[in-house]
């Protein structure tokens, strides 16, 4: 197994990092959160999680190892494969899914792309005794968690991440803003990784 990869940024995409080691560079698929932490030329290490498939081998980067451990976790629930783990990261937080998990959330399971109502029943049956109670949960005094970043706050960091400039980042947020704002209507969370790469798009053709 590789537990993680470290060395400079050699490229970033919309779901991945290149990381240099050793002369040799590895792509590893990451969330936008992971990777707009992430700067072309400057030093990352990522904890890592290797999936092997008959046709393919690939690379599962994370910023730290318990994001890691939360993602390999999810995959002992049936169903859920390292696409679907991984989206699930996108979205929330480790804490946050514990969170939700242990108070039977629901809501917050649907708001990934791909997790309907039954499903979400499923996994919050399954994954119950799995991953355990949040860990760094920040608890103000009527005992509700810190909010996570909006996703225009994620969405406008992972454009940065990948090089564009401050301005561009805030023209793409709110070119994509009606889509956001019909999930947000039908009472779903916008789907960060969706709404990057309609961003991208939008950067590309005004290039």
């Amino acid at each position: 197994m590789i537990a993680f990869v470290s060395g400079p940024v050699a490229a970033l995409a919309p779901t991945t990092a290149v990381i240099e080691v050793g002369g040799v560079g590895m792509a590893v698929q990451c969330t936008p959160g992971t990777l707009a932490a992430l700067r072309v030329g400057q030093q990352a290490r990522l904890a890592t999680s290797l999936v092997v498939r008959e046709d393919s081998l690939t690379l599962y980067g994370f910023a730290d190892d318990d994001e890691r451990q939360v993602f390999e976790l999810l995959q002992t629930a049936s169903g859920v494969g390292p696409r679907l783990a991984q989206a699930m990261l996108a979205v929330h937080s480790p804490d946050a899914l514990r969170r939700a998990v242990s108070t039977g959330d629901e809501k917050a399971l649907t708001a990934v792309p791909g997790i309907g109502k039954k499903g979400a029943q499923k996994l919050l049956l399954e994954l119950k005794d799995r991953l355990g109670e949040p860990l760094g949960a920040v608890v103000g005094r009527q005992g509700v968690a810190a909010a996570p970043a909006s996703w225009g706050d994620q969405l406008h960091a992972a454009l940065i991440g990948l090089g564009y400039a401050p301005r561009e980042a805030d023209e793409a947020v709110a070119l994509v803003s009606p889509q956001a704002e019909a999930a947000l209507a039908a009472g779903a969370q916008p789907p960060v990784p969706q709404l990057l790469r309609a961003a991208l798009q939008s950067l590309n053709r005004t290039r």
